[in-house]
């Protein structure tokens, strides 16, 4: 609750009038403040009578692309028996403010609103709660309440049109044994268990299920299955805020189109993030989760990959997404794929390098270089 300009004006009359009648006598005076201090005291009681409704809101879709059109509905309900009056709100998203006249509703009745929502900065944006606008007649108080509850449009980063990582190096025995979730569609076994609706047939195992007398299917691990990994810098000193913001969109294009692709992907960020995920659409969601509320929050004295994640070298393609002068630390050691740097353009230091002033330009650089694999 807050007095508008009007009000202070009438306020400040108050004191001095009341001021005026204590240093002259004047019971005209002391009157007038009183009355103007009435005012007062009941335009801030109007404010506290808001309307009775109730709000309710949907996002769709609650994940996009930046850059793409979302929808906000709002559906604003009087539940009471009588009428309510209309009134102002605004519901906000994210630092951004979108005013509605919600007009007056009969009892019982509902009315919907449509609105679009920002999605230029990539993050988590919260919608809502609704703030309803109160004013008295005079207009010499205005107050906000919340009403209803909020929603989450989680808007991901740019996704370039990208080739998977390719097949990437053999698999070797110095790699060390398979530690991620098993793996499906190859000749080594893995285990036995209950057949699921779209399991091959020919992978029943008789025995096991004569034993349960339930079907069971024998389920294959691939050891030689591509695996890619991204390690992506979110040291401050090592991108730009808006380098940085280009690396998220190289990242989640390359890891998007190889779990698309049927490869088991894995972030990984000097702050400690290890996100390791199986392959297909479903699973990427929760790598575009990480990277839309991805920030560079580790220190500029960190190491590229933190010590107990860099001691082991993990299995399949691997590929650093970082900035220009940024020291590669001990992950040089490691049998990379790709070096991509992001910056003010500078020639390429040489095989398995890329250098590109944005995602754009090192997407496709990426993709020329992968031109005839699979």
């Amino acid at each position: 609750m807050r007095l508008t300009r009007r009000g202070v004006a009438v306020l400040a009359g108050a004191v001095c009038s009341y001021a005026a009648g204590e240093v002259a006598g004047f019971a005209y005076f002391r009157g007038l403040a009183g009355v103007a201090a009435g005012c007062l005291l009941a335009a801030a009681a109007t404010t506290l009578l808001r309307p009775r409704v109730e709000v309710s809101r949907t996002v769709y879709p609650d994940r996009i692309e930046r850059g793409r059109p979302a929808l906000a509905t709002l559906l604003v309900r009087n539940p009471t028996p009588h009428r309510q009056r209309g009134f102002a709100a605004v519901d906000r998203a994210g630092t951004a403010a979108h005013e509605i006249q919600v007009r007056p509703l009969a009892a019982g009745v509902d009315t919907t609103y449509h609105y679009e929502l920002p999605t230029t900065v990539r993050g988590r944006l919260q919608v809502g709660p609704l703030a309803v606008r109160l004013s008295d007649p005079f207009d010499l108080v205005h107050a906000e309440r919340a009403v209803g509850g909020i929603a989450s449009l989680w808007v991901y980063p740019r996704r370039h049109p990208a080739r998977p990582a390719r097949v990437g190096h053999p698999r070797h025995h110095h790699d060390g044994p398979i530690t991620d979730p098993p793996l499906r569609g190859s000749a080594d076994m893995r285990a036995v268990r209950e057949y699921q609706p779209g399991d091959e047939v020919r992978h029943l195992h008789w025995k096991a299920t004569a034993r349960t007398g339930q079907l069971m299917v024998r389920e294959y691990a691939d050891p030689a299955r591509t695996r890619f990994t991204v390690v992506l810098d979110t040291r401050p000193a090592a991108l730009s805020p808006a380098a940085f913001e280009e690396a998220v969109e190289v990242a989640a294009s390359l890891l998007y189109a190889s779990a698309a692709a049927g490869q088991p992907c894995r972030l990984i960020t000097p702050a400690g993030t290890d996100t390791p995920v199986d392959s297909g659409l479903r699973v990427a969601r929760t790598l575009l989760d990480e990277l839309c509320v991805i920030a560079q929050d580790a220190t500029d004295e960190a190491p590229l990959v933190p010590p107990p994640l860099a001691a082991t070298r993990p299995v399949g393609a691997i590929v650093v997404i970082t900035g220009l002068d940024a020291d590669l630390g001990p992950v040089r050691r490691w049998r990379l794929d790709t070096v991509i740097r992001l910056g003010f353009l500078k020639p390429a230091a040489g095989p398995g390098s890329i250098t590109a002033v944005d995602a754009t330009a090192a997407i496709a650089e990426w993709n020329a270089s992968r031109a005839g694999t699979s």
